[in-house]
């Protein structure tokens, strides 16, 4: 209590409250162009500055206040009873998810991870809401890999994720995956991009790319081509116990923690009667997390460390598995597939089965496990239960 200032907010109030007579600058940015004024006005400030400045003092103090407000607000509940949101306005986009509709970029005031630091624009047009939006899908599913690692987002679902161990070879498996769907898609890498793999993207058409750094070479290569936008940026954003994932509703806000826990291997549970092998093992935990940023109801088969089919947002797990199993364009033969949330029936798994998938991950906790067990155990596939659901909406 005794950190909280009552001078200072009171002050800087005071000051903002008789803007016709006095200018307040509580933004150390502003300090050199309200010098630049009073040397150039005799030393006077202009009233459209100094309202401008008052502006900025308000929201300072509010901010401060509203700081406060939520620390004493967290001591009493996990979410508190007034939830306090303060964004900043970064730029204003073209337009929304549609032309017809206006849209803006607004940051979290004082968040570490400030839009400055994470993303800086190197090349081509001005970003759009969906630019950015798919963009941000891209970057979280990157997270969730060291290996070199290449993700291509569409429509904010994944239609191509691969580790390798380069990253041109990585980009080369992720683009195959859906080279039709990744046409115009926002691709994101997580190794500096050099030449080799500069040279495979621009062959396609590329709306986005982010990277966390790229050769001279590279540069060289991708700026040939007006339309791509080349981002850069803080390569690893941390979004656990930062403030929480929201989704607007009318009138109102819905609020849960982000869906940011690794699951691990050694909490998981082989259930079947064969175990999966080391390589199944690898797909499994690789396709997992492909999952858990794919939109619901999510099924993906991988191969290889790479996604070879992947079905997303069907009104039925079943219909999901049938998509991911018919946009394949390789064989699926040995192939392994995890489900975001448990088989209702054995229906979709039987899908992925008869394609030719030998292992299956998924959380469990359904009534009818025994029948996907059953069917599984049938057709000598290894299945493991990690015990948590990630549905995406």
């Amino acid at each position: 209590v005794e950190n909280i200032d009552i001078g200072g907010p009171c002050m800087v109030r005071a000051a903002a409250k008789n803007f016709g007579g006095v200018g307040v600058v509580v933004d150390p940015e502003d300090y050199a162009d309200v010098l630049a004024e009073l040397k150039a006005n005799d030393g006077e400030l202009t009233l459209a500055t100094r309202k401008r400045l008052a502006i900025k003092a308000f929201h300072h103090t509010a901010h401060y206040d509203s700081v406060i407000a939520t620390w004493f607000g967290e001591q009493e509940n996990d979410f508190p009873t007034n939830l306090m949101l303060d964004f900043a306005k970064v730029k204003d986009l073209r337009y929304g998810e549609n032309p017809h509709q206006r849209a803006a970029w607004y940051a979290e005031v004082g968040n570490a991870a400030q839009p400055n630091g994470m993303l800086e624009q190197l090349h081509g047009g001005a970003l759009s809401f969906n630019n950015l939006l798919d963009l941000d899908a891209a970057r979280r599913t990157l997270d969730e890999f060291s290996l070199p690692a290449c993700v291509v987002i569409k429509h904010n679902n994944p239609c191509g994720v691969a580790l390798a161990e380069t990253l041109a070879s990585a980009y080369d498996k992720a683009f195959s995956c859906d080279p039709v769907s990744a046409y115009g898609g926002v691709f994101a890498v997580n190794r500096t991009v050099d030449e080799d793999t500069a040279k495979l993207l621009s062959t396609n058409f590329v709306e986005v790319l982010w990277a966390p750094a790229y050769s001279p070479e590279a540069m060289e290569i991708l700026t040939r081509k007006e339309t791509i936008r080349i981002l850069t940026g803080q390569q690893k954003r941390e979004v656990c116990g930062r403030s929480f994932d929201m989704k607007r509703i009318h009138a109102g806000l819905l609020v849960q923690d982000w869906d940011c826990e690794v699951d691990e291997r050694e909490n998981m549970e082989v259930i079947s009667k064969r175990m999966p092998t080391e390589a199944e093992w690898g797909d499994l935990l690789f396709a997992w997390r492909v999952a858990k940023h794919t939109k619901s109801n999510a099924i993906i088969l991988a191969k290889d460390l790479m996604t070879v089919g992947v079905g997303a947002g069907q009104m039925s797990r079943v219909d999901s598995s049938n998509l991911a199993v018919s946009r394949a364009r390789f064989p699926l033969e040995g192939s392994v597939v995890a489900s975001d949330a448990f088989f209702p029936f054995a229906d979709a798994l039987q899908v992925a089965a008869d394609a030719g998938a030998t292992a299956v991950i998924h959380p469990g906790g359904s009534k009818r496990d025994d029948e996907s067990l059953a069917l599984a155990n049938e057709r000598d596939m290894a299945m493991v239960v990690t015990g948590r659901r990630h549905f995406r909406h």
